[in-house]
């Protein structure tokens, strides 16, 4: 069974410039099928992590809602943008160009 650190170590890989979907990071992981759980490892980080948890989004490329509103939504947001990731008028993130590892590795079970 995979811990948090195990999601962090696999998040902490996501190179600059590119995000991953928590069911991507599950399955790397080694536990596919569990991206709610990826979501519980990064909201459970402390302020000031080293863990790039903002390069991880949904599988349709968007920010997620998390604990905090929307306040940490535009963070998120914001550090993808200094990082060189384009977002379209409706909030998306191309996942083709962005996504890490490269999209053809990606199952429909990656899915948030």
């Amino acid at each position: 069974m995979a811990s948090y650190e195990d999601f962090y170590h696999v998040v902490r890989s996501i190179p600059e410039g590119r995000v991953s979907s928590y069911g991507v990071i599950a399955r790397l992981a080694g536990l596919p099928g569990q991206a709610r759980q990826v979501g519980y490892a990064l909201a459970a980080l402390p302020h000031g992590s080293d863990v790039p948890w903002h390069r991880v989004v949904n599988a349709r490329g968007e920010v997620s809602a998390r604990k905090g509103g929307s306040a940490t939504e535009k963070i998120q947001r914001l550090l993808l943008e200094n990082e060189g990731i384009v977002f379209d008028e409706h909030g998306r993130l191309d996942m083709i160009s962005a996504a890490w590892p490269h999209i053809h590795t990606q199952s429909r079970e990656d899915e948030d």
